[in-house]
């Protein structure tokens, strides 16, 4: 009786952990969806500009995403989020010295493959669409002219721009932990005739997020 019991109780165990796994799997070969914010920590890189020296800068960003499974291990990840980017610099402008800070706002587009070791871990890349929405610059010197702004101001600045990301989810439940870093492909320079410094982003990126 008592090695039928144990046997029972085996038996049971095991069918647990075939469901569990089971479990598992299929929520990775789930269609899913949730929304995330966070943060970026953005800098500019191929930078040309008169002694132009740019620094990093924070930034907001969120929005939603959706998992499109394709079979249980791979699958597509395409998001929609807004972004802040940007820089500090110091330079020269028109032969005076010039210190600001500019924020860039972006509607981010990422189409991301995602594969799925595991159903706690998933890592993914792929290329992103940005669509630059809004520009702020700040200058914060006494040196800057009224000219040096209209430069900037008036400056021929490339909206759509092409990308590349990647990073990890970790999945806990419901919570959904993200870590990305991405570069710009393209420069910020629309059609070449920009007078001010020309570059292409750059950011790291952590967001939390809940996954319906």
């Amino acid at each position: 009786m008592m090695k039928r019991i144990q046997l029972i109780i085996a038996l049971v165990f095991c069918m647990g952990i075939h469901v569990n796994a089971q479990d598992e799997m299929d929520r990775r070969a789930r269609f899913t969806g949730g929304l995330k914010v966070g943060a970026n920590y953005s800098n500019v890189y191929d930078a040309k500009g008169e002694e132009f020296n740019a620094s990093a800068k924070g930034g907001l960003a969120g929005g939603l995403f959706l998992s499109i499974p394709i079979g249980t291990f791979l699958g597509i990840q395409p998001e929609a989020l807004i972004s802040q980017k940007g820089f500090r610099a110091t330079g020269r402008l028109l032969t005076l010295p010039y210190d600001f800070t500019r924020t860039t706002t972006f509607l981010d587009i990422p189409l991301l493959l995602a594969v799925k070791p595991a159903s706690f871990f998933t890592l993914l890349v792929g290329p992103q669409y940005s669509y630059l929405l809004k520009q702020k610059d700040v200058f914060s010197t006494s040196v800057t002219t009224i000219e040096q702004e209209q430069e900037f101001n008036n400056d021929n600045i490339r909206k759509n721009i092409l990308c590349f990301t990647g990073g990890f989810d970790v999945n806990i439940q419901h919570l959904v932990i993200g870590v990305r870093a991405g570069a710009d492909v393209q420069n910020n320079n629309g059609d070449g005739t920009s007078s001010t410094p020309r570059y292409k982003n750059m950011w790291y990126q952590g967001t939390i997020g809940y996954r319906f």
